[in-house]
């Protein structure tokens, strides 16, 4: 069986490492892949946006099963072209997508069916939001509608920094297209849970729980990135709550975007705040978070290609899913300079890390060298009996690891481990 897994970055070396281990024992294929996928398989290149490319590289290697793992080839329709050139596809289709690619869609879609979540309102001119954070309290939630790179959320304090984001978004189009549509929140309080899920559409499959560290520096400093870090489960997120979310938010949803002729087959991604009023939607995500699925896949005790036919199939229902009752600190290593400008081309060196997994994501390999080439290099990966183990042993692995401007947090899993300490 020849399986494609369309992206280049670590989330998709944790899918490639994943899909290695099943027991269909499938030839792996990355499109464009990384300095890390070539461990599994073999890496083609391409544009992750080049639909028509995409379709020829299946042809040309005899690809059996893609799955798409990047957020903009499935807003643009990625899977829906797969499936019509008869191939299957493991993702949503670009109308059930939008709960991503469109910010105004997800909150009128929460709206509509009483999916809990903050107040909002939407904008496509800058003057009129202007006028509605005149008279708003602070801080407020201003969101660019589209993709960008999961950097288009700003925390603005005060009126005065409202006023900047809403300019720079609108007019200065600092997210490009993304930000021609804006949405203001209600700013929420309270813990951050991600809760990544299998779905075929009309069953659901919570994985398990985790926590996302969005600043760049330690104390939750310094501007927001793609995630410089991850633990799982997230001591926050209770069976309890987890029932509550399950009634209120995660059904409901699965059911909203069938009713609304867009059934969600993929991995549906709930970035969820516990709120003293209760469990609210802050964003979906309409694939496997970056980093967070290098911190779960691991933990995941069954096959998960396996799992991926059975969503493709609308067959989840019958899926045995089982998980390893461990816990799992992901720690990210950047550029300097990360989220802002960075150099490149540094060469990387990696020690003895134990049995703790490496990662790759913004680098490239030449003549058996790894060299820097993104923002986000690399992580580390550690499984312990208790989320103490794993952050101790994530943090001892990374010492291991050097490559010129590297900085990391060295804070990550802090907060949960205080939770479960009652600090």
């Amino acid at each position: 069986m020849n399986v494609l897994v369309i992206g280049s970055g670590g989330r998709e070396d944790a899918l490639g490492k994943k899909i290695s281990e099943s027991r269909l024992s499938p030839s792996l294929f990355f499109l464009p892949g990384n300095g890390g996928t070539g461990r599994y398989g073999t890496n083609i290149p391409g544009s992750v946006m080049d639909i028509t490319g995409v379709i020829a590289a299946c042809r040309e290697h005899s690809i059996d099963y893609v799955v798409v793992a990047p957020d903009d080839p499935l807003a643009a329709g990625m899977v829906d072209a797969l499936r019509g050139a008869g191939i299957p596809a493991f993702g949503p289709e670009r109308m059930a997508a939008r709960i991503e690619s469109s910010k105004s869609f997800a909150k009128d879609l929460m709206r509509k069916y009483s999916i809990p979540t903050a107040s909002y309102a939407v904008f496509t001119d800058s003057l009129s939001a202007i006028e509605y954070v005149s008279a708003q309290n602070y801080p407020v939630v201003i969101k660019a509608d589209g993709l960008a790179l999961g950097k288009g959320v700003i925390i603005a304090e005060s009126r005065e920094e409202a006023e900047a984001a809403i300019r720079s978004m609108m007019d200065d189009e600092a997210f490009g297209d993304a930000g021609r549509k804006i949405v203001i929140e209600e700013f929420l309080t309270g813990p951050e849970v991600t809760v990544l899920s299998f779905t075929d559409g009309k069953t659901i499959v919570p994985m398990i729980s985790s926590m996302d560290h969005k600043r760049a520096h330690d104390k939750d400093t310094g501007p927001n990135t793609g995630g410089m870090g991850v633990i799982a489960p997230n001591p926050f997120f209770t069976d309890e709550i987890a029932a509550e979310c399950m009634e209120r938010i995660f059904l409901p949803t699965i059911r909203a975007m069938e009713k609304e002729g867009c059934p969600f087959l993929g991995c549906l991604y709930f970035g969820l705040m516990l709120t003293p009023d209760g469990p609210k939607v802050i964003e979906y995500n309409s694939r496997f978070g970056d980093p967070e699925a290098e911190a779960i896949l691991p933990l995941l005790d069954s096959d998960i290609l396996q799992i991926m036919q059975s969503v493709t199939e609308g067959r989840l229902s019958d899926a045995d899913i089982k998980w390893k009752k461990l816990s799992s600190c992901c720690v990210v290593a950047a550029s300097g300079g990360y989220p802002g400008k960075y150099g490149k081309g540094k060469a990387i060196e990696i020690g003895d890390t134990g049995d703790s997994a490496v990662y790759i994501a913004g680098a490239e390999e030449k003549d058996g060298t790894l060299f820097t080439s993104g923002g986000r290099v690399l992580s580390v990966v550690s499984l312990s009996d208790t989320l103490e183990g794993a952050v101790d042993k994530a943090y001892k692995a990374m010492e291991s690891i050097h490559f010129d401007g590297m900085f990391y947090r060295k804070d990550i899993g802090k907060r949960a481990l205080e939770a479960l300490n009652g600090v």
